[in-house]
């Protein structure tokens, strides 16, 4: 009796160390994987939908050891590609107890998730996420896609697919509306359409809806829709572009356009402060003497050190 009376709700979570299998090509976990392209100087990094209960928990703390793992040991991989990969429903069947944790360990799992999506907003790199057949950007990792610089969603599917898959899809829930702010203290999809209170609405009044890519376009939650025919050359020439601008210059630009609307001091250090003063002007890609600067109008291409802060 007094066993089955006690109050479990304050209980620490006990957490098993992580799994992965690293090598030089990337490293892979349960449900998050990375592949390295060095000559790319890429990462692409996959996050995978489960229906277990320990799946929440598990995946955010995959991400988040990714996440670190990139930040400091790999500072030549100025890009990653976000892919998501599994049925939506898997990673629906988790909504609700991340709007609306009911325990300690749900409170805990949601609070983590809203750590681990910030620290991916602050994240010195080009975020490129690639929404295709197969993919499950929907609920929680729909963040991801919002938390991107760029959304690529296919239009379609892949005709030349032996087993095609069903065309992929984005899908809103109230995880998206709220519960995990970014720095600035509004939703991703806020700060996407920020300005614009209809734009807004309209966004948050899809959620449970399944979006195709033209009603993912037309709600402008993705930046372009290309069909099976070029998507291959989009992907491909957005990630070659990021990969030969100046890494510094594009984490000034990255910094300031995620994080607008309400201004505070987190975004005051890390959106501009810091992005200008020590990423831009203090470090020789732009001032040295062979950066962007001293080069400018000479006709001599600035050499740059492609190590991201």
């Amino acid at each position: 009796a007094e066993t089955s009376s006690r109050d479990t709700s304050a209980e620490p979570l006990l957490l098993k160390p992580l799994t992965r299998s690293a090598s030089d090509q990337g490293i892979a976990y349960r449900f998050v994987s990375i592949e390295v392209d060095r000559d790319g100087r890429t990462v692409q990094l996959t996050v995978t939908a489960d229906s277990d209960a320990s799946w929440p928990l598990t995946a955010a703390r995959e991400l988040d050891d990714a996440l670190c793992h990139l930040r400091f040991n790999e500072p030549q991989l100025g890009t990653i590609v976000i892919r998501t990969r599994g049925d939506v429903d898997d990673v629906l069947i988790h909504d609700d107890a991340l709007v609306n944790p009911k325990n300690h360990g749900e409170r805990e799992t949601a609070l983590l998730w809203k750590r681990v999506l910030s620290r991916l907003d602050l994240t010195a790199r080009s975020l490129i996420a690639t929404v295709d057949p197969g993919s499950c950007f929907s609920g929680v990792l729909a963040e991801l896609a919002f938390a991107a610089d760029r959304t690529y969603m296919l239009d379609g599917v892949f005709e030349d697919d032996d087993s095609p898959l069903p065309a992929a899809t984005i899908c809103l829930t109230p995880v998206n509306a709220g519960p995990m702010p970014m720095a600035n203290g509004i939703s991703r999809v806020h700060s996407r359409l920020w300005g614009r209170d209809e734009a807004v609405a309209e966004a948050y009044a899809s959620a449970g809806e399944t979006l195709l890519a033209a009603d993912a376009l037309r709600l402008e939650l993705v930046t372009i829709t290309p069909d099976d025919l070029d998507w291959e050359d989009e992907v491909r020439v957005a990630v070659e572009e990021r990969a030969s601008f100046s890494p510094d210059a594009l984490t000034g630009m990255e910094a300031n356009h995620r994080f607008c609307g309400p201004e505070n001091m987190a975004t005051k250090i890390f959106s501009r402060l810091t992005a200008w003063q020590n990423w831009i002007f203090t470090r020789p890609n732009s001032t040295g003497p062979t950066g962007a600067l001293p080069r400018y109008g000479t006709g001599v291409r600035p050499e740059y050190n492609f190590d991201r802060t």
